[in-house]
């Protein structure tokens, strides 16, 4: 069933789940016929086999009386092996392991200059939802190919009217868009061996009860959450033009909540989030339960600072807050794809409040960036100084091969990231259409490279941050050592829907949510911890001129957000491993001459009235 995406926005303040809701994209008018060779894989793979002989029944022979033949057919199918556990307080919650296939339909008619996509009518978003669906996870030929007809048929019929509205729709306008629909990509075939899932033969429930087991020992914590996640996924993708493509890939990720009140009601929380390319990965159950103590010793420390007054100054950002805050601020202008034409006005005001407008679109040429500053983004690395990359891959979720892009050249924008949804910059794609669990392919980073040739050493930096402090007439100014992500820090999911909610107002005005602040004072450098604030006004603007950029690069890995719009807004760095695109950001230390931040003026909640019981 069809959900708007106005509603789906709306409806998207829940958990990142690996529910897998699926949408469309499509391609090329008289395509090749898919030569034998292409998809004939060493090992039998039925479901290749399967997608391919339904490919050719329905671009030989699909069409309704009196509507036309598509012009592009694409076929995307994902294998996912899920092993999840869950622990609190050394007890175990949950232990799963999940087998689930699913696949998506998209279907084009038209050209590649007008098709039957990107539209959003009275009726709600028509433009990227396709036919969608689990199928049977044997691999069953004749029950794939019964299960892609019937999707096929139904992408069929809802392109044919989307088409409709969407002609009727640009009649109205007095100019209508002189910007292609689709793009052309070279065909590729890349068929991957399949993964099998390894779990390895350690005991996960015993090692995440052992790493929840150590938040014993916090008894001012309200609530905890440790949960791992080892992932498997092989994703299938055959298009009426030919490219054919199976790649599997694998994940692992510990994800840890926890949260409590200060003694005048202020509620708080902390989280640990680890992510590696394989279960064998993960550091054991002692190491795993060392850091999560420390993110609640953390917690307590933050638990019995001082609250933060209203302050405006510079502000420091230390390297890996840096990259979160990154994350944030850039990702809306990154794509250079064109928005979807839509009727509703609503749609365009529910983009810009969840911080989806692009400042740098049209911009191509101007200066956007201080002048020392690089803005790359490179999905083929898989390291940077010996760390893992979790944002790589080779191709992309449209069939494109993966390529290096540089966006910012010594302060100047010189391209935007783009999928085969052309824009008023740039038309080709340059493999840069990204998915998680079948949702849009869009526009979106992998490993983003912030970099300057003028970097200033650690003790500069800092000694720069406080002289500016002191120019300004501080006695103290402002350190972020660490953003917050409520996504991973809700224990639950009312937390989660209660940040957004509370956040969403602001984030296109440049709110944003630290986790970690320290108050540094201009006469000795001392720091001290405060908790309440939140950043205000902090925009792609605020990032323009920066008094200064450390040599200290870090590597900074989260999982961007697809559900309900989130991804390619402020919002899309606020995901989880499940239901997440694995990204990275790798930026140094940022000092900014000029940050807002605004100290707590909610009203507090009331503390329990009894204790909690202690473990035994």
């Amino acid at each position: 069933m069809r959900k708007p995406a106005i509603i789906a926005a709306l409806a998207a303040l829940s958990f990142p789940l690996a529910a897998a809701a699926a949408h469309s994209k499509h391609a090329p008018a008289s395509a090749p016929a898919l030569a034998p060779e292409q998809t004939a894989p060493a090992d039998n793979d039925q479901t290749l086999r399967a997608m391919h002989d339904e490919l050719e029944r329905s671009r030989n022979r699909l069409q309704l009386a009196g509507v036309e033949k598509p012009f592009y057919i694409e076929y995307r199918l994902l294998d996912l092996d899920v092993r999840s556990v869950s622990a609190t307080f050394g007890a175990l919650v949950s232990s799963t392991t999940s087998r689930n296939r699913f696949m998506s339909v998209d279907v084009r008619l038209g050209d590649y200059h007008l098709d039957s996509s990107n539209f959003i009518s009275e009726d709600g978003f028509q433009g990227f939802l396709g036919s969608t669906g689990e199928v049977g996870i044997d691999g069953d030929y004749n029950s794939l190919r019964q299960d892609l007809w019937l999707a096929t048929d139904q992408a069929y019929k809802e392109a044919a009217t989307q088409m409709s509205l969407k002609q009727a729709f640009l009649r109205s306008l007095t100019k209508p868009p002189e910007i292609d629909d689709f793009s052309q990509a070279p065909t590729l075939v890349k068929l991957e061996p399949r993964l099998q899932p390894d779990w390895t033969a350690r005991h996960w429930e015993d090692e995440a009860r052992t790493a929840a087991a150590v938040l014993r020992s916090f008894p001012q914590l309200y609530g905890s959450r440790v949960n791992y996640h080892l992932i498997y996924a092989t994703t299938y993708l055959m298009n009426s033009e030919g490219t054919t493509i199976r790649t599997s890939r694998s994940l692992a990720a510990i994800e840890v909540a926890l949260d409590t009140q200060a003694d005048d009601g202020m509620p708080l929380h902390d989280f640990y989030a680890l992510y590696v390319a394989r279960p064998a990965d993960l550091p054991d159950a002692a190491t795993a339960g060392r850091a999560v103590a420390q993110a609640g010793t953390e917690l307590m420390e933050l638990r019995a600072s001082p609250l933060v007054p209203d302050y405006t100054g510079p502000v420091l950002f230390d390297a890996r807050a840096a990259g979160s805050m990154l994350s944030q601020v850039l990702a809306p202008s990154l794509s250079g794809a064109r928005p979807p034409l839509s009727m509703m006005r609503a749609f365009d005001q529910i983009m810009e409040r969840m911080g989806g407008r692009s400042e740098w679109s049209g911009r191509v040429g101007t200066r956007v960036l201080p002048p020392s500053v690089s803005l790359v983004d490179d999905p083929t690395l898989k390291d940077y100084q010996g760390h893992w990359l979790q944002g790589n891959y080779e191709v992309d979720d449209e069939g494109v091969k993966a390529q290096r892009v540089s966006m910012v050249e010594n302060g100047v924008l010189k391209n935007l990231l783009m999928s085969r949804r052309p824009g008023p910059d740039f038309q080709a794609s340059n493999g840069h259409a990204r998915s998680a669990n079948l949702s849009t392919p869009q526009p979106l980073s992998s490993n983003l490279f912030f970099q300057s040739n003028e970097p200033l050493k650690s003790a500069d930096l800092r000694k720069k941050f406080l002289d500016a402090c002191r120019a300004d007439g501080h006695d103290w100014c402002i350190e972020v050592k660490r953003m917050d992500n409520p996504a991973l820090a809700s224990v639950r999911q009312e937390d989660f829907s209660e940040f957004i909610g509370s956040i969403a107002g602001g984030i296109a005005t440049g709110e944003r949510m630290p986790l970690l602040i320290y108050r540094v004072y201009v006469a000795d450098g001392r720091e001290e911890l405060v908790r309440g604030g939140r950043i205000e006004g902090l925009t792609l603007r605020s990032i323009r001129n920066l008094l200064g950029i450390g040599d200290d690069p870090a590597v900074f890995g989260y999982m961007q957000n697809p559900a309900g719009g989130f991804a390619g807004t402020a919002l899309g760095a606020f995901g989880a491993a499940q239901g997440g695109i694995p990204s990275t950001v790798i930026a140094p230390s940022l000092l900014l001459e000029e940050v807002e931040i605004r100290g707590f003026h909610g009203e507090p909640r009331r503390l329990p009235l009894v204790q909690a019981p202690p473990f035994r």
